[in-house]
Order: structure tokens, then C-alpha cells, then sequence
């Protein structure tokens, strides 16, 4: 096998030469960088803008909590009748998340009292109230809860519940109608969405 061998002879520049193609490139490239060119990552924020939703700890757990009270049946007098149709199919209070009435305070985070509270009661009611975990809220449905109603002057009727545990909601009425109970946990639910993480209930 021949190998031939060839001279290879490359091209001889002065510096003038030199200097002179280097000008023209450095003219070429400055002519066309004469605006700044796009940021490339700019397609990493239309694509969070399009598929990531930026929110608080706080939007994400109030809204949880504003579709899932669970509320604890805690019927004292008539106005439980009217609490219990708004649970029924007519009124159906499940379409807001109110879902099935507990009957342990260790499962509710939503005490409804309907009806009078007398002062015997009232320890049991306190106790109850205590027992239920934090966050929890309180709805006063019916106006013996509220203020006593017409037995408010009675030596054996709590003046309103407000005086053994703080109420989040008062639903007036003698007694008020389902819708009128619906519309107190639509009232709940929204105070429910301003609650802070950074705050307690009651702070």
C-alpha cells in the first residue's frame, strides 16, 4: 500500500490582514446584536402561569374547612324540628357540606344549639363544648338560644347561650325556618374563608 505524500501549504496573512477580517466580524456581530435578545427561560412563566396555582396555606385550608363542617345534633326544644328538615331531602343541607349530624363531640367541629338552655343544662353543654377540637364554631339557632326567648326573666333559663361559650352565628327566629339555618352556614362558611392560621379562633 502507497502512501503518497503530499505538501499541505496554508494560506500566509499578515497582521494587517488579520486585524482587518477580525474588524469586519466584530462589525458583523455588532450589527446584529443591536437589540438585546429574548430571555429564554421566558417560557418558564407562561407554562406556571398556565398549569401552577398560587395561593396561601390559609386560602387552601379554609376552603377545605368551609365545605366540611360537621356539625354535632344538639336539640334542646322545638327549634330541633326545624333543624331537622333542613338535614331532610326537601332542604337537603348537605349540598353546602354538612353532611351526616355527629353524635360526638370528638367528630363535630360545629355545635348548633337549637332551642332553651336552662342553667342545669348548661355544665353538660359546656363540657361538650370543650370537648370538641379545635377550630370549632358555634351556631345559635332560635331565639331562646339567642337570649333566653320568652323564658329569659325565668330563674332556671341561661339568658343566651353567648354566656357559657362564644357564638360564631345567631340564627334569629320563634322558630327560625330551614332556610333560615342554610343561610346562618352560608353566613359561617364565609367567615370561616377570612380565618387565619397565624391567629386563633378566638385571638
Amino acid at each position: 500500500m502507497e502512501i503518497e505524500n503530499r505538501e499541505i501549504i496554508l494560506p500566509v496573512y499578515s497582521a494587517l490582514e488579520l486585524d482587518r477580517d477580525e474588524g469586519k466580524a466584530i462589525e458583523a456581530l455588532k450589527a446584529r446584536c443591536s437589540q438585546p435578545i429574548p430571555d429564554p427561560d421566558r417560557w418558564i412563566e407562561e407554562e406556571l402561569q398556565r398549569n401552577v396555582l398560587i395561593t396561601t396555606v390559609d386560602a387552601v385550608l379554609n376552603w377545605s374547612r368551609k365545605y366540611s363542617p360537621w356539625p354535632m345534633f344538639f336539640g334542646l326544644a322545638c327549634c330541633v324540628f326545624e333543624m331537622i328538615s333542613a338535614a331532610s331531602l326537601r332542604f337537603d343541607m348537605t349540598r353546602f357540606g354538612m353532611d351526616i349530624m355527629r353524635p360526638s363531640p370528638r367528630q363535630a367541629d360545629l355545635m348548633i344549639i337549637t332551642g332553651t338552655l336552662t342553667w342545669k343544662m348548661a355544665p353538660a353543654v359546656k363540657m361538650i363544648y370543650d370537648q370538641m377540637a379545635e377550630p370549632k364554631w358555634v351556631i345559635a339557632m332560635g331565639s331562646c338560644a339567642i337570649s333566653g326567648g320568652p323564658f329569659a326573666d325565668s330563674y332556671s333559663v341561661v339568658p343566651g347561650i353567648n354566656r357559657i361559650m362564644p357564638v360564631d352565628v345567631y340564627v334569629p327566629g320563634c322558630p327560625p325556618r330551614p332556610e333560615s339555618l342554610i343561610n346562618g352556614v352560608v353566613m359561617l362558611q364565609q367567615k370561616i374563608l377570612k380565618d387565619s392560621i397565624r391567629r386563633s379562633k378566638n385571638g
